[in-house]
């Protein structure tokens, strides 16, 4: 069973940065989708960004322009880089991963909190 390790979250002030990590168990693991997700109080957990096979990105209108996802494929990690957050941008954020081997198959990140607050 692959699992997810994220790292990096943590309080910031508005305008801040971070950046959010997340490792794969299995190195050699093929993912097809890798992306974040982000679950705020009281709302739905909701797609912040995510990278297919090929390199394509997508993001959630919100962050576009502030946040940036990449990956290292020889690491099996893939990463969030959060620029000039807001207080909105408070949530814990999932890391979340995707295969297809006869079936498909999602992984889950236990979750890391983001709070952006002065």
């Amino acid at each position: 069973q692959v699992q997810l390790v994220e790292s990096g979250g943590g309080l910031v002030q508005p305008g801040e940065s971070l950046r959010l990590s997340c490792a794969a168990s299995e190195t050699n693991a093929q993912f097809d989708i890798m992306g974040w997700y982000r679950q705020a109080p009281g709302k739905e957990r909701a797609l912040v960004a995510d990278i297919r096979s090929g390199g394509f990105t997508n993001y959630a209108d919100s962050v576009k322009g502030r946040f940036t996802i990449s990956r290292d494929n020889g690491k099996n990690t893939w990463y969030l880089q959060m620029n000039s957050l807001k207080d909105d941008d408070t949530a814990v954020y999932y890391c979340y991963a995707s295969r297809f081997q006869g079936v498909r198959y999602r992984y889950w990140g236990q979750g890391t909190h983001v709070i952006v607050s002065s």
